[in-house]
């Protein structure tokens, strides 16, 4: 079973940005997107036929530190190979990490868009190497070798077909709270907590969501108008969860949709 699989997946992540022609060009240049419709206040990007990433353009929106919403939108390649060609593609680019961790479910890089928004791109390690201890998988955050993930051969072209949004990683103001929420109203199994992080998956994923205080504990309801992360859209199978319209307590919509 795949992540897509599951009784629970991302289907498009929605962003509010200040400039719509830099940011989509990010996703496009060196995430390697497709732009698949763009007008002059959105622009929807992904592969294939498949939506990721949703632009809403809104000049005035503004960031406001310590808030609630968006750590960072994690894309998934289909193969470590297209993540080695990948790796290799933004340092010709010039793009600057933040970071890269082998997670012992997967393998990671950190970066973050023109207007601060947190991007994860990785693979997965194959499920049977996934330790398990009944709901829980061992997850951990060890330096990776990037030596050994360039060490591949051909070009990166741009996101392969079968590129997905793994999971999203939400800043929240309390982990007990996002923890009922989670595990109550989306119906997803928490696979690891930390005192200050909480992960949580559907059909044994490792996580399609997960939550952490590091920059917003004790934040409360987002702002009007704010810049960054407007909406999240899941896809379910169905009888899985009510279709429609969902928000966490800090005021972060989601769109509940069919698979």
């Amino acid at each position: 079973m795949s992540e897509t699989d599951t009784p629970l997946s991302i289907g498009r992540v929605i962003l509010t940005v200040n400039n719509l022609d830099v940011v989509s060009g990010f996703y496009e240049n060196v995430i390697g997107l497709s732009l698949m419709d763009r007008d002059g206040e959105t622009a929807l990007l992904g592969t294939g036929e498949t939506p990721l990433i949703e632009l809403r353009h809104d000049r005035l929106a503004r960031h406001h530190p310590g808030e609630a919403g968006l750590f960072h939108t994690a894309f998934l390649l289909p193969s470590r190979r297209d993540l080695g060609l990948w790796t290799r593609h933004i340092r010709e680019f010039g793009v600057s990490l933040d970071g890269a961790s082998d997670h012992l479910v997967s393998e990671a890089l950190y970066l973050r868009d023109p207007e601060g928004n947190g991007i994860e791109v990785y693979v997965d390690r194959p499920r049977p190497e996934w330790v398990r201890h009944g709901n829980d998988i061992k997850m951990a955050t060890e330096p990776l070798d990037l030596s050994d993930l360039t060490n591949v051969q051909g070009a990166w072209t741009g996101a392969p077909d079968g590129t997905v949004i793994g999971h999203v990683h939400l800043c929240v103001g309390d982990i007990e709270t996002a923890d009922r929420f989670m595990t109550g109203p989306l119906g997803l199994t928490r696979t690891s907590r930390w005192p200050s992080a909480g992960w949580y998956g559907s059909g044994g994923y490792h996580h399609q969501l997960a939550a952490n205080v590091w920059y917003s504990r004790g934040a409360e309801r987002r702002s009007p108008g704010s810049r960054g992360l407007a909406e999240i859209e899941l896809l379910v199978q169905p009888e899985t969860l009510p279709l429609g319209p969902m928000e966490d307590p800090w005021g972060t919509q989601f769109t509940i949709a069919l698979a």
